[in-house]
């Protein structure tokens, strides 16, 4: 049975430029100019492993139905009736119209999931901006740029979340959670050229699944393996090794690692894979900002442990390097192992689920508002030209990972010190250790301000 989504929103927000990236073809007209689409266009459209039938529409406009705009309104609330599914496009740039809102109210009566895309959000300043449109009532809005493909993992998982279940699976007879069931935890295993990945991969599986030796580079492709580990579904990426960019000169290397970096946006948990002759080196830490960047949750895996295992003070010397140079994922898990022997390997997909567990972590807006009232009265923000920075209100937007907003007046000054020590508040008080954390501010605009 196909699963079928349509692309809603008033003209030139970017329904047209998702529909092509959606379905990996340039198939429907792209132009800054508005209403270049008027009928409705299917595609077979792919993300990550979802396979599902979009819908491209008209831009919506209030108008009269004899008119032109009026029929193409009509069609576009036809693909609303036949569809599964809805994402709902804004432009933050343009900020919520009028004509958003009253869309937006046909499209909650319509009775079908919405996905609320804030697109041409690129950027910080385009990501606060999103914020506004959590007035439209249609959940939590995901900062998105069709045009440069920001926050496709975001989509990714919103859709994942709505995709119909499997009809063949008897979840009633089972007490546990059914994302433990029936969805397999994607891992990712990264790290530089000759760092052990496929003979850990290989070690895990039991079987020689990937092609391994002592040369550096010989994984090209991002291979994905099906496993099962404890009775839970697995789905382990093996990714090329990432060199530094001055040194990837061979065009088919710098595919091999465009596909690696694919495969990191659409892990749940990435493995970065450490030799641990040589730990913590530039291109590491060069990764590390990667995974960071795209909001994955991270667990270090040590390898080649039993070639230096009989050096003392080894372990405590790295987390403490560790605790120095990964500091926007602090407390991340350290495990120590060997892809050769098979040891922590067990510890390792511990740490990952562990890692998961954490990544999607929701902390209920009352318990959020109450550290946010401790934290405020024992170090208050500072004043900016005499006037005191406020924080009125927190809430959590989002998981996966765990996403906070602020609300109040002049926050776009509040100094980035300030920043570290409410996200470090944050991971200590909830218990974070490991995983990005997203803070976003929003300031209240002023009516007297002049444009």
């Amino acid at each position: 049975m196909s699963f079928t989504v349509a692309l809603i929103g008033r003209p030139n927000v970017g329904k047209s430029t998702l529909f092509n990236r959606l379905v990996g073809k340039k198939l429907a007209l792209v132009d800054d100019q508005p209403g270049v689409t008027r009928d409705r266009r299917a595609g077979d459209a792919h993300l990550g492993d979802l396979d599902f039938t979009v819908i491209d529409t008209a831009g919506l406009e209030e108008s009269a139905e004899t008119t032109l705009t009026g029929r193409m309104r009509a069609q576009t609330e036809a693909a609303i009736l036949d569809s599964d599914a809805v994402i709902f496009l804004i432009d933050v740039r343009a900020g919520i119209t009028p004509t958003d809102r009253h869309f937006a109210t046909l499209v909650r009566r319509a009775g079908k999931p919405v996905i609320l895309l804030a697109n041409k959000a690129e950027g910080k300043l385009g990501m606060m901006e999103s914020y506004e449109a959590f007035e439209l009532g249609l959940g939590d809005p995901i900062p998105f740029s069709g045009e440069h493909g920001e926050g496709l993992a975001d989509l990714y998982e919103a859709l994942r979340e709505i995709f119909p279940r499997n009809e063949n699976d008897d979840s009633d007879n089972d007490e546990r959670d059914e994302d433990d069931i029936e969805r397999p935890l994607r891992i990712a295993i990264v790290g530089r050229p000759n760092a052990g990945k496929s003979t850990l991969i290989n070690q895990l599986i039991g079987e020689e699944r990937l092609l391994t030796g002592p040369e550096a580079g010989i994984t090209r492709d991002s291979i994905s393996v099906e496993w099962s580990y404890r009775g839970r579904p697995i789905k382990l990426y093996d990714t090329a090794g990432m060199r530094k960019r001055s040194k990837v000169e061979d065009k088919l290397e710098k595919l091999a690692v465009s596909d690696g970096l694919r495969a990191v946006k659409f892990a749940e948990v990435v493995v970065l894979l450490l030799d641990a002759t040589i730990p913590f080196e530039k291109q590491d830490l060069a990764i590390l900002s990667i995974i960071e960047r795209e909001g994955r949750a991270l667990v270090v895996g040590v390898n080649k442990w039993d070639l230096v295992a009989g050096e003392a003070g080894r372990f405590q010397r790295m987390v403490e390097d560790a605790e120095r140079l990964i500091s926007n994922v602090k407390g991340a898990q350290i495990i120590p192992l060997s892809g050769m022997t098979g040891s922590g390997t067990d510890q390792l997909m511990d740490a990952c689920f562990k890692a998961a567990e954490i990544w999607s972590t929701r902390v209920s807006t009352g318990q959020i508002n109450r550290w946010l009232q401790g934290v405020l009265e024992k170090h208050p923000p500072p004043a900016i030209s005499g006037r005191r920075i406020k924080i009125r209100y927190a809430t959590q937007v989002k998981a996966r990972p765990p996403h906070f907003a602020l609300f109040g007046s002049q926050l776009d000054g509040l100094p980035d010190s300030y920043t570290r020590y409410l996200i470090n508040s944050l991971r200590e008080t909830f218990n974070l250790p490991g995983t990005p954390i997203r803070l976003s501010m929003r300031t209240a605009k002023n009516p007297y301000a002049k444009d």
